[in-house]
Order: structure tokens, then C-alpha cells, then sequence
């Protein structure tokens, strides 16, 4: 029989087997958890580490080594226009955090632009160095844009510098491109570190003279189907050449010419000035484009880098190599092969020159080389006096300055000379004398104007001839067809314009324009004009033609001054034709009469173009006491000449300005 008592133990038994079964259950449970724990910790804490691992590789593929910079130990700054210069801004866990969020927006924009093939704007692309270190590379980035006005921004931010250390104007010079380094030498004020020096030349023979070289240089060019000029000046190099030999020898030397030789003694270095005149000989050959690329062929650009370093003591030579790279940059093709020879440094360096003549021959180099700003070329004897650097300033209008008899295209236009013997403060006026007021004064008063002279020869004898060739190349016609040509080149007439001439220039100038009234294609010079500035030209002759044909078996008078002969029909039918068309124009004419006479050497003292003759008939007419040579050289910039010259233009172009 059972009872209930042994119930009641089983089912204590079976009471405490219940008990135990939740105990085991809970640690089995937990076993599992700490097994998935172990398993997904590991995981988590490798993906982890694999992640780091490749973030940290990416971000040292996508970055620059910039070990190099720092090496320098140096700190130099580049202040970008949206970059504040508050130092409290550049310290802090707020500054840090924002400089490492902008690099995860520039990979992140750089990534999507791979993955939806998108241009990835190129103002994000930099490399993580420090922020002045990022600005330059930006800059240089930008400077060889496909934006033209990205480009040209970038070269003037980069020319503003000029608080860098020297290897960062040498890492720009080493790595812009020819476009940037020919913008850099056009900015004004730009620091010449920013330009390599010329790439050393070849080692040669202390004894083996330079003239050879020029003569070589010079034989080796064309010497069939010549301009009568070319074929003149490369005789006369090669047969000065050939007579260095005597002149090494002792006693006196000889030149030879078209007139009276003359001779000199060996106190001057006869190789000088024979250099000279091969380099005159190629001045002339640089005026044809397909001897400018024998002169490139045969390394001219080397030798005459050569020259420019040996003759630092004379200007003369250095102006006319310059002439000459200023002729050969007119080719384009060429460029690449002047950039190469170290020009660009040469001429940047040559533009910061206090002499104007030498700065201009520098400025025309450039404005030639310059293809992102410049679009008119500045062919032989065109020269631009403002503006010489690259401006913001839009310009208005034109300004074209043509000399006259024995005049320049600086010389001319220069501050009236300073009397030691009646001015006692004449040391002191010295510092302030202006070589040329147009490029000083009216540039300053007018600067969105272009202000152009122009550069031909003349003589008043033929012995002084420095081309005796045909004499119609010498004449008034001639001249205009030659100087038209030139200056429809350099962009005349595309703007409105003002010409300013002295003396014969004057006479030139109406014959340009009635050519160019006669010439389709040039019409819109006529059209353009809207006033003309005359300073003592004989429009009905000069007495100095009657004086020098009076005196032909002296002076033998050109063919300039014949054509300048008092009553010349040729003058007549000029003025003429001048006056029927530009009534009908409706031309502004100011003309300034001489009332002094002029000195021609010590004997001889002449009233070049009386008041009757420099009435033109239209226009205002204004006698001022000064003789023939100074009527277009003020005193000073406050006087009458000067300022009513300028309140002239000014209302003229009083639209434009």
C-alpha cells in the first residue's frame, strides 16, 4: 500500500529536479553570449583596424609629400583675399576640427565627381600642407587655368606677393608655365625672383672675337631677293668687319659710308663699335619674319644673350638687341624658343630701368610676347608708352605721338631742356626731369588712355643718311604707306584717337589720313579721329628747305627737307586734299606757331616755320614764345603748352573719358 508520506518525498524529489533545470539553462545561455561576444569583438576590432589602415593609406596617397618645405624650417605667409589674418582664428580645437572637415568635403566632392564622371572644380584641389604653402600651389594651379580670367587673377595675386622667402619665388619660377612667367614680367612692381636667370652658355676661346660670331651669324642669313636697306646695313657690318684687322694693328682706323669717312683712334674699342654695326645690320634683318627664324636656327638668341652680358656698359648695344628680340617676338613660333634663352628675365629686369628709352624697347618685347592681354602686335618703331604693364583699366581711346625732323619717339616729347648758365637751381630741378611728358604727365592725368609714339629716320642731309637708297623711300608717301601698315597692326583706329605731331610729323600725319580716306580698310582710322594736335608744321614750307638748297653744295638737303620747300606744289595739293574732307569730318584742330627763332649750330639762327605757315586754316591757332625745337617741350607740367595740350584732349574724348 502506498502512502502518502513516500508521495510526497518524490515529489520533493521531483520538486527539486525542477529547481535545478533554470540554474543550468541561465550559465549555458551565458556561455553562448560570451562565444558571439569573443567572435563579433574580434570582428568589429579588425574591421576596425582594417578601415584605420586603409583611411590612413588613402589619405597618404591623396597627399603631397611636403617634406621638402619643411625642411626649410621657415614660416611664410599668403594672404588669401577670403582668409582672415587674425591669429585667433588659427589656434583652437574650433579651427582644427573646421580645417579637418574642409578636407573630408574635398574628398568626399572629389569622390563623387570620379563616380558620376563630373569636372571636379579645381578651387578644391589642393594638397594638405599648411595654408600658405596650399595658397601658392593654388595659385600656380590657377595660373595655367583654361579660364582665361581665373588665369589672369591667379598671375596678379601671385605678382601682388611680395612677402615670400626666396625658395618660394624660386618654386614659382622653376614650375609656371611661359604664359605665367611672360604675365609675372608684365606686372608692375613684380619682384624679379619670380624669374629664372638666363641658362648659362657655352664656354668659349678668350681670343676668338664676338664680331666673328656676328659676321658668321650674319653671312649665314639670305643674301639674294634683299630689302635695298638689308642689303646696305649687312655690307657695311661685314666690310667694318673685315677692317678690324688693321684697326688691331695700331695707328688710326677708318669707317667707311655713303659720305665723308671719318676716322677715330683706338681710345675707343674698334670691336664695340663694329659689334654695333652688325647689329644694326641685324636689327634690319629681324624686320623679315623668315630670316628672324634663320637667326633662331642658327643661334643667334644665345649670341646675342652673349653680347647683352659683355656690354652692360653701353646702352646703345643692349637697345638694339632688345630692338631686335622685340622684332622676332612679332612670330609667334618664336616664342617658346625666346622664353627658352632666358629673355624674359632679361627683360623684366630692363623694364624696371629709370631710362624710358631703354624700359620701352622692354615694354614692346613683352607686349609682343604677351598673347593672353595684348592682342595688337607693336611692329618696328612702335612704341607704347602707357600702358607698359598689365592694367585693370579698360582703355578708352588712342593717343598717337609723331615726331619730326631729326626727331625720336622719345627724345622728342622730353621736358624742355634745363639752362645751367640761367638757372642757378638747375642741380635741383635735374632730380624731377621728365625724358618723356607724355609717359609721365598725360599718362598720370589721362590713364585710361594708350599713349603710342612713333619712330622713323630723317635727315636734313644726305651725307647723314643712314639708308642711301631710292629717294622715294624717304618721301612723305612713301612714309605714310609704311606707317599705316604698322600702325593698323598695333590696333590704330579700332578706339577713338587723337594725333599729336611736331613739324613734319604734322604733314605726315594729314597724309596718312587722306590715304587712309582713299583705303577701304582703313577707314574706320578716319572714322576714329577726333582731333589733331600740331606743334609748328609747315603746312605752306619751311624756310629751312630754302636754306639748305641755297646751301646744297654744303648740306646737300634730303629729300624730306626738298619736300618741305616754301609754295611746294606737292605741299599745296596736300593741304588741300587734307582740308576738303576733314571740314566734312568735322576735326578738332589745335595748332601751336613758334614766334623765336632756332640756333642751328653756333653760326646760325633761322625762323624754321613761321606763324603764316603753321596756320593750317581750321582750327585755333596759338603763337607761343618759344623757338622750333621747344614748342613741343613744356617747361614744366603746370605750363601753358602742357596744359592746354591736355584740356584739348580731354575735350575731345570727353565721352570716352
Amino acid at each position: 500500500m502506498l502512502n502518502s508520506y513516500g508521495l510526497t518525498k518524490m515529489e520533493a524529489g521531483s520538486s527539486g529536479c525542477g529547481a535545478n533545470l533554470p540554474i543550468h539553462a541561465e550559465e549555458k545561455k551565458l556561455f553562448m553570449i560570451g562565444k558571439i561576444a569573443k567572435v563579433t569583438g574580434s570582428l568589429i576590432l579588425g574591421g576596425f583596424v582594417f578601415i584605420t589602415y586603409e583611411v590612413l593609406s588613402l589619405n597618404k596617397l591623396l597627399q603631397i609629400d611636403t617634406q621638402a618645405l619643411h625642411q626649410e624650417k621657415l614660416k611664410s605667409y599668403v594672404y588669401v583675399r577670403t582668409a582672415s589674418l587674425r591669429p585667433s582664428e588659427y589656434q583652437g580645437i574650433t579651427y582644427k576640427a573646421r580645417k579637418e572637415i574642409h578636407k573630408a568635403v574635398r574628398k568626399i566632392l572629389e569622390t563623387e565627381a570620379k563616380i558620376f564622371r563630373r569636372p571636379f572644380n579645381e578651387q578644391f584641389s589642393t594638397f594638405d600642407g599648411e595654408d600658405h604653402e596650399c595658397a601658392l600651389w593654388l595659385l600656380l594651379k590657377r595660373s595655367q587655368s583654361e579660364d582665361k580670367a581665373v588665369r589672369l587673377q591667379a598671375v596678379q595675386d601671385l605678382a601682388s606677393n611680395s612677402h615670400w622667402h626666396d625658395y618660394q619665388y624660386g618654386t614659382v619660377a622653376q614650375t609656371c608655365d611661359q604664359r605665367t612667367a611672360i604675365g609675372l614680367a608684365r606686372s608692375k612692381d613684380v619682384d624679379l625672383r619670380f624669374f629664372l636667370p638666363p641658362p648659362p652658355l657655352p664656354k668659349i676661346k678668350t681670343d676668338y672675337p664676338i664680331e666673328d660670331e656676328l659676321r658668321l651669324l650674319l653671312v649665314s642669313l639670305p643674301q639674294t631677293g634683299l630689302d635695298p636697306c638689308v642689303q646696305y646695313f649687312t655690307s657695311l657690318a661685314l666690310r667694318e668687319s673685315s677692317q678690324t684687322l688693321a684697326a688691331q694693328r695700331g695707328g688710326l682706323w677708318c669707317f667707311g659710308g655713303n659720305g665723308l669717312p671719318y676716322c677715330e683712334t683706338l681710345s675707343k674699342i674698334p670691336s664695340e663699335t663694329v659689334e654695333l654695326f652688325c647689329l644694326q645690320a641685324l636689327v634690319q634683318h629681324s624686320k623679315m619674319s623668315s630670316h628672324c627664324d634663320k637667326i633662331e636656327a642658327k643661334g643667334g638668341l644665345q649670341l646675342l644673350q652673349r653680347i647683352y652680358q659683355l656690354r652692360k656698359d653701353s646702352a646703345k648695344i643692349q637697345r638694339n638687341i632688345i630692338r631686335i628680340i622685340g622684332n622676332m617676338a612679332l612670330d609667334e613660333r618664336l616664342h617658346s624658343s625666346i622664353v627658352r634663352a632666358g629673355w624674359v628675365s632679361i627683360l623684366a629686369e630692363v623694364m624696371k630701368s629709370p631710362h624710358v628709352i631703354q624700359s620701352s624697347h622692354a615694354s614692346r618685347a613683352l607686349a609682343n610676347l604677351d598673347r593672353d592681354t595684348v592682342k595688337e602686335k607693336y611692329p618696328d618703331g612702335v612704341y607704347v608708352l602707357h600702358p607698359q604693364y598689365r592694367s585693370s583699366q579698360p582703355i578708352r581711346a588712342d593717343i598717337l605721338f609723331i615726331h619730326g625732323l631729326l626727331g625720336a619717339a622719345f627724345k622728342t616729347w622730353r621736358q624742355q631742356d634745363i639752362d645751367r648758365h640761367l638757372d642757378k637751381k638747375a642741380s635741383e630741378k635735374e632730380e624731377d626731369y621728365i625724358q618723356c611728358w607724355p609717359k609721365t604727365w598725360l599718362a598720370s592725368d589721362c590713364p585710361s588712355l594708350r599713349i603710342i609714339s612713333v619712330e622713323y629716320d630723317t635727315h636734313l642731309s644726305d651725307w647723314k643718311a643712314k639708308c642711301p637708297v631710292e629717294a622715294h623711300r624717304k618721301s612723305i608717301a612713301f612714309r605714310s604707306s609704311e606707317l599705316l601698315d604698322k600702325l593698323k597692326a598695333a590696333g590704330i583706329g579700332d578706339r577713338p584717337l587723337v594725333w599729336v605731331s611736331h613739324s613734319m610729323g604734322g604733314l605726315l600725319v594729314k597724309k596718312m589720313l587722306v590715304d587712309a580716306s582713299k583705303n577701304p580698310e582703313m577707314d574706320k582710322i578716319v572714322n576714329n579721329t577726333r582731333g589733331i594736335v600740331f606743334y609748328s608744321v609747315p603746312h605752306h614750307g619751311s624756310q629751312l628747305a630754302e636754306y639748305s638748297i641755297n646751301a646744297r653744295y654744303l648740306l646737300f638737303p634730303s629729300v624730306e627737307v626738298k619736300e618741305l620747300s616754301k609754295d611746294s606744289p606737292a605741299l599745296k595739293e596736300l593741304n588741300d586734299d587734307f582740308l576738303s574732307f576733314a571740314k566734312d569730318k568735322k576735326f578738332s584742330v589745335l595748332s601751336f606757331a613758334e614766334t623765336l627763332p632756332t640756333h642751328i649750330g653756333s653760326m646760325i639762327k633761322l625762323h624754321v616755320v613761321p606763324v603764316e605757315s603753321a596756320d593750317l586754316g581750321i582750327g585755333d591757332l596759338i603763337p607761343v614764345d618759344v623757338n622750333h625745337l621747344n614748342i613741343c617741350k613744356p617747361k614744366k607740367k603746370d605750363a601753358f603748352l602742357y596744359q592746354r595740350t591736355l584740356k584739348f584732349i580731354q575735350d575731345v574724348l570727353a565721352q570716352e573719358l
